[in-house]
């Protein structure tokens, strides 16, 4: 090897990188175990967190909170109202939970693909505003009309699947 190829080889082998950023957070998987997780954008690592003993931390998911959608938000409408901003910032403050998920549902009044959008829409409406509030939200996600809990036959029912569950990990 020659004397310029072994200084290269030294000069490479000190430097050092510079700008490199890595971001820590805790993922929780569908059974409510966390793990730990480290990502610099390229590419990432991620490890079960577990207990002295061995036994992987997971949390209970339960539903905490069930939001009638005609209380948050106008018709067609993804926008929270400052009384509903209040309510929900005073419920999330208060739940005493890790972290929460947040799922969306409409009635089947339009279109399956409109309702899915709707349902995202108004759930990570809710999601931002429990982030606003300083809690963590591990979760997001809209079913549009799929998940009724009443028959769409009636307004009554309707009005009963236009809702927004709140389900807190503790």
């Amino acid at each position: 090897m020659t004397l310029a190829a072994e200084r290269a080889m030294a000069q490479s082998e000190q430097r050092t990188v510079v700008g490199e950023r890595y971001i820590p957070t805790i993922w929780i998987d569908p059974d409510g175990c966390e793990h730990w997780v480290m990502d610099d954008g390229a590419e990432g690592y991620m490890s079960p967190h577990l207990r002295r003993d061995g036994i992987p931390v997971c949390r209970k998911l339960n539903l905490c909170g069930v939001v009638n959608t005609d209380q948050l938000f106008a018709t067609d409408s993804a926008r929270v109202g400052s009384a509903g901003k209040q309510r929900l910032r005073a419920f999330f403050q208060s739940a005493n939970a890790v972290s929460f998920s947040i799922i969306g549902h409409t009635d089947n009044v339009a279109s399956d693909e409109y309702n899915m959008r709707l349902s995202q829409r108004r759930a990570e409406a809710v999601a931002q505003i429990a982030q606003d509030s300083g809690v963590r939200v591990s979760s997001m996600r809209g079913y549009g009309e799929r998940n009724p809990t009443a028959s769409n036959a009636t307004p009554e029912g309707r009005a009963q699947n236009r809702r927004v569950e709140i389900m807190c990990w503790r």
